[in-house]
């Protein structure tokens, strides 16, 4: 493979990242089941929390970030967190497989740039995570009384789109490690989960521990969580949070795409691309 493969000054080729995601979604197609069962675990996570807000339906909202209940409050979290989870911990998942199977060393010998590679191969992860999460939205307001009435459908779409492209910057910077390490991806699922934890995900982040709650408040995916709610119960007040994922993405992406590169290059030059 030539310089020129793992150049980060070239313009990613639209075609080319499009190649890539195309690619794994037939492979992830000819699996039919997984698609069912993803979907369907997502929608026994709604069910589970109804019947939890119901325990306690009588409980203050004055925390819940302007959701009437806290099903709706908790519906929101799981919706967002198949994005968050995808965006931050697909790249390294992905690399993974390919490392399993064989195929890593084949995908890295094309003529393809570091932020091709690494573009294409969180970019099913993260689109299938998208429609996930507007499915099970839709799912909770159909089926189980999520009341969308007061929607700014705009900026639903808004928040969900760039709190994909900013938490994409860990899931480069995952996949750098996972190229270096070999199981990187058991800390992705780690750091994923526990800023979900500490952001508001499940529950409002004033009930964590004083020491964990200035923590909370500037981790990325608390901009997500609240302008996600923001856009869904309120209607507006969305933007700022939408800024702040913005200006994440623009800083991180190039800074996580360099790391990327230079974790290809040490895994090119120490021979380990084909190891697991």
């Amino acid at each position: 493979m030539t310089s020129a493969s793992i150049s980060l000054s070239s313009r990613p080729r639209a075609p080319v990242v499009a190649a890539v995601v195309r690619r794994d979604y037939n492979v992830a197609r000819s699996y039919r089941l997984p698609f069912v069962l993803d979907l369907f675990n997502g929608v026994i996570n709604l069910v589970v929390f109804f019947f939890i807000s119901r325990t306690f339906g009588d409980s203050s909202t004055s925390e819940l970030d302007g959701a009437p209940d806290y099903f709706a409050f908790a519906a929101v979290g799981i919706a967002l967190t198949i994005v968050i989870g995808a965006a931050s911990s697909g790249l390294a998942a992905r690399i993974r497989e390919e490392q399993l199977t064989g195929t890593l060393e084949a995908l890295v010998a094309q003529p393809l740039t570091t932020t091709e590679i690494s573009l294409g191969l969180a970019g099913f992860p993260f689109l299938f995570a998208i429609i996930r999460a507007a499915f099970y939205i839709l799912v909770a307001a159909v089926l189980l009384g999520l009341d969308l009435g007061g929607t700014d459908w705009i900026g639903f779409a808004t928040v969900l789109l760039v709190a994909g492209i900013a938490l994409s910057v860990l899931g480069i910077l995952f996949g750098a490690v996972v190229l270096v390490i070999k199981r990187g991806e058991v800390l992705a699922g780690m750091v994923t989960f526990g800023m979900g934890l500490v952001s508001g995900a499940f529950f409002p982040v004033s009930v964590l521990p004083g020491w964990l709650e200035p923590l909370g408040a500037v981790v990325p995916t608390r901009f997500a969580f609240d302008g996600l709610r923001a856009a869904i119960f309120r209607g507006e007040g969305w933007g700022g949070d939408a800024l702040a994922l913005l200006v994440f993405a623009a800083v991180g992406l190039p800074l996580a795409v360099y790391a990327f590169g230079q974790a290809l290059a040490y895994a090119r030059r120490a021979g380990s691309l084909g190891q697991y």
